[in-house]
This record gives structure tokens, sequence and C-alpha cells, in this order.
């Protein structure tokens, strides 16, 4: 396969070739979604273990076989509380999540609109769906409204945006946008998966700006420290995506392990609430530290802060620089942002006292920036 070879050597050349590495445990990581520390939190380690002891090391089929634990309706239920919506359904992942809930309620006949910067999950269900897919600009709400005003045919209108970007760490305006949605009669999913834990007391975006989608999609490996993803909706909403989402149909269920973390990292949550705003605070003044030494963070509004550098190769550079200085901050690059806004993408965690975010701009300051 010539081709393979050929694709991996133009990947050198451009500076976007990714390789899988194991990074030291000395590093400052600002690499890790792990935005609240759970994925080691006492707790959340002795919900897995129990889970694992209790069900064993996976579920053994699909949900709708015999892979339908206890665990993860115990999950579901508490999914359901934390966003405010009526009930949930446990996907393997956000990324399953996502293709399964798109796939499901968009079809031949459908549009689906979506934000310019939504995830490749979201791009891969919409495409998956065999709908049409209307990209609209990004955060852009007139622009949404005059797409799909254009579209008039009789087929469903889904709106699809993230919450919390996951690369620019902006905030989408998703009142705006359930406006939008509802005066046009559009099913509006939001994805939570960088905002659930951290905004709202913990249900996000839409719980915090008092927004109440037809779906809340989302993950559990990012703040809640474990591994799966979900959908919160109505039960009717639940029920149809039991049958019709095949990434839910055809997946085997998640193992306890993850299920069990899952739920332990919802009780912390749950009785700190606190926590996330917390993070968001810190990460506000680390941003603001940043701009005062002359960096471009965007319109970062969130514990995800990119240093926009520019072109691949360089950021690839810096990024390393960073690493020499005991620091991990991995370049970003495209086709994951648009060319020409390479990038060092920065994840503030509660892990990351401000004594250590003033050194990391500090260390940032002594580097050679073009």
């Amino acid at each position: 396969m010539n081709f393979v070879n050929t694709t991996l050597s133009e990947l050198e050349k451009l500076g976007l070739k990714r390789t899988l590495r194991i990074h030291s445990e000395e590093l400052i990581n600002y690499s890790t979604n792990d935005y609240l520390g759970l994925s080691t939190h006492p707790l959340v380690v002795k919900r897995a273990v129990e889970a694992v002891e209790l069900f064993g090391t996976g579920s053994g089929g699909s949900r709708l076989m015999a892979g339908n634990l206890p665990l993860h309706e115990e999950l579901e239920h508490r999914l359901a509380r934390l966003t405010g919506m009526e009930t949930a359904l446990v996907y393997g992942s956000g990324f399953l999540a996502n293709t399964g809930v798109l796939t499901a309620l968009a079809g031949r006949n459908d549009t689906v609109f979506s934000d310019r910067l939504n995830h490749a999950s979201i791009v891969d269900g919409a495409i998956t769906s065999r709908g049409k897919v209307c990209r609209y600009r990004h955060c852009d709400v007139q622009h949404l409204s005059d797409l799909i005003n254009r579209e008039t045919g009789p087929g469903r209108k889904i709106i699809i945006t993230e919450s919390v970007f996951s690369m620019d760490g902006d905030i989408a305006p998703v009142r705006d946008i359930c406006e939008v949605s509802r005066r046009n009669g559009c099913i509006l999913v939001v994805d939570e998966a960088h905002a659930t834990g951290v905004f709202g007391r913990g249900g996000g975006i839409c719980s915090e700006k008092g927004v109440v989608p037809d779906v809340v999609t989302g993950t559990l490996s990012k703040a809640l420290g474990s591994y799966g993803g979900f959908a919160a909706c109505s039960r009717e909403t639940r029920e149809f995506l039991i049958n019709k989402s095949r990434s839910f149909v055809y997946s085997t269920g998640l193992p306890p392990a993850s299920a069990g973390a899952a739920v332990g990292a919802l009780q912390v949550i749950e009785s700190r609430q606190v926590a996330g705003s917390e993070l968001v605070s810190r990460a506000m003044l680390f941003r603001e530290c940043l701009k005062q030494a002359g960096f471009n963070t965007g319109n970062s509004a969130s514990q995800i802060i990119p240093v926009i550098a520019g072109g691949s190769s360089e950021t690839v550079a810096l990024s390393h620089s960073l690493e020499n200085r005991g620091i991990l901050a991995v370049a970003i690059r495209p086709p994951t942002v648009p060319e020409g806004y390479a990038r060092l993408r920065f994840s503030v965690t509660l892990g990351h006292q401000l004594e250590t975010l003033q050194n990391t701009v500090e260390e940032m300051r002594n580097l050679k920036w073009n």
C-alpha cells in the first residue's frame, strides 16, 4: 500500500504527523481533561473496584441482550438529576453518544444544522445520518437562523452545538440558539462534554443558563474521570434511542468499572458543587496572566485555554520546548483546528495551583515566540 507511506511522508513534511507517546509523570500536565482530578479520587476508585468485584470486568453483551446492569440505570438516574433532564441513556463513549443520537434523529429527508467548529463525533454523526448537513458560522446565531429559513422542505430540522468548544474553550450562546430552535420547530441537541461537572453546579452550561434542549449529550471521560458517554432527554426520546440508535443497540454495555467510577464521580460532584466554579475562577486568572504576557488566547471563557501560535511546525517546536522545561502542553494542529490556527491547548485542572500557573506563564515568556 504505497499510499500509506506517501501520506505519512506528506504529513511529516507539513508538521502534521501524530505519534503515540507515554509522557513522564513528572511533567506539569496541561493536556488532560480530568478537570476535577476525579480519576484518582478515593471514592471514585472505590466505586470502580466495588463494581468489578460485584459484576466482573465486562457487562457481557449489549444492554438489549444481557448487558444491562443495575449500575447502568443508577448512573442514568444520577446523570438525569445532574443535568436537570427527565432521564438519560448511557453509551460506550461520548463519540458513540453523538453519532448515535444524530443518526437516530436525522435521516435522508432531514437537515442537520451544525456549528462549524463542532467536534469530529458530531461531524461524523451528521454525515452518517445521510441527512443534509448545513454548517453555520461559529456561534453565529443569525447565520444559523438564515440557513434554517432557507430550508423549506418537510423533513425534520436538527440543530447541534457544543456548549464549551473543545479546542477554543469558548461558550456557545445556548439561550439564543434555543430561541431560534423553538421559533422554527427544530430539535435542539447540545453537547456538554467539556461543561459537565464544571459549569452550572456540575450540570453544564444549559443548566447554568436555564436552557432545556431536547437532548443533552456528554461524556464520562472528562470531569467525571471515567469512560463512557450519555444522552439526557425525555423518557419518550430515551425509548426512541434505545430502539433506533445503532451505536447503542449494537454496542456492548459500559464496563462495570467505568460505570461504577462515574457514579462515584457524580457523588463527589453532588457533595461539592462549588468545585467547578473554583476551577473556572482559577482558569480565568491563568488566562488573564497569559493575555497580559502578550499571548493570544482567542475567545476562551472556560477551563480550556488555547495559546494560538499559527504554523504547525512552529507550534510543535514550542510544545517540545515547554516539555523540556517540565510542562506538557500538546500542540493542536489541522485538521483538528483550521489552517493557520495551530495552538498549544492548556486544560486547567484543580490540580494546578495558582503558583504553578504563574510559573508556567513565566516559563512561556522565556520562550522564543514569533
